[in-house]
């Protein structure tokens, strides 16, 4: 990074308007705001951030977004909002938008899917500190432990025993107890971060093609959304005070958690 105090932060939370799993989930009402709106609140309150913007196909919900403070500068081309679009040309062609925009460059991009709203400002700091403090690294991302280890207990349907189990990891041969095996970290998709120079030149796989630093945060914090249950499962883990954001003024216990009642 060009100054190790002041580090340019280009926030980027993509939205593409098409969603089979649970159609319009990225504006649908969470406790009284948008889900995307979370992403932009958490990054408003991140010091560290320069710029947020959100990529997106979908006028409806850049409309949505600008109602919440939120910046969508542009319109995602329809080349990229495919469903099988990869990321990184979609964060790659945000930077360069706001880099041709502001006549200016950034030194790092921190991307925040709407569907991961559970991120509070602190992390995304830390994360940015991380990046600073360690030249190697091309990236800083959320990981977790989950509440269950697959080395112990992942398994296979054997298709040539009949439909027999047999052991996924090969790590997990032998082990008895759950205390035997050493930690799991996964990634979560929470946040990432990337010096922009790695966002430049990334082809496919940013964990193949990078060097990358885990910085963990609790289970509760780390699941996305894709269906139904998980869009209440989240909203009942906040109304029940396991999860804790900032910008939102939620009951400890007992809150209702119906999206009707808080949109």
């Amino acid at each position: 990074m060009t100054d190790q105090h002041t580090p340019r932060v280009l926030a980027v939370i993509p939205a593409r308007g098409g969603s089979k799993g649970l159609p319009g989930k990225n504006i649908r009402p969470m406790w009284g705001l948008p889900l995307i709106a979370h992403s932009v609140r958490a990054a408003a309150l991140t010091p560290e951030v320069t710029r947020c913007v959100v990529t997106t196909d979908s006028v409806e919900i850049a409309d949505v977004v600008r109602a919440h403070g939120g910046q969508a500068p542009f319109l995602r081309p329809a080349e990229l909002a495919a469903d099988d679009t990869p990321m990184a040309p979609v964060v790659r062609h945000a930077l360069e938008w706001v880099e041709r925009d502001e006549g200016s460059s950034y030194d790092a991009v921190l991307l925040l899917d709407p569907t991961s709203p559970a991120r509070v400002p602190a992390q995304l700091a830390e994360a940015v500190r991380r990046l600073v403090a360690r030249p190697s690294l091309d990236g800083v991302i959320s990981v977790s432990e989950p509440t269950f280890n697959p080395v112990w207990v992942g398994v296979r349907p054997d298709d040539g025993r009949g439909g027999a189990l047999s052991r996924f990891f090969d790590a997990g041969a032998g082990v008895i107890r759950r205390q035997d095996v050493g930690r799991f970290l996964r990634i979560n998709g929470n946040f990432y971060l990337w010096r922009a120079g790695f966002v430049r030149r990334l082809e496919t796989s940013w964990f193949d093609e990078g060097t990358h630093e885990g910085l963990e945060i609790p289970e509760a914090q780390a699941f996305s959304i894709d269906d139904e249950y998980e869009f209440r499962l989240i909203e009942a883990l906040i109304g029940a005070g396991l999860i804790r954001l900032p910008w939102l003024d939620v009951p400890d216990v007992g809150a209702t958690t119906s999206t009707e009642e808080h949109s």
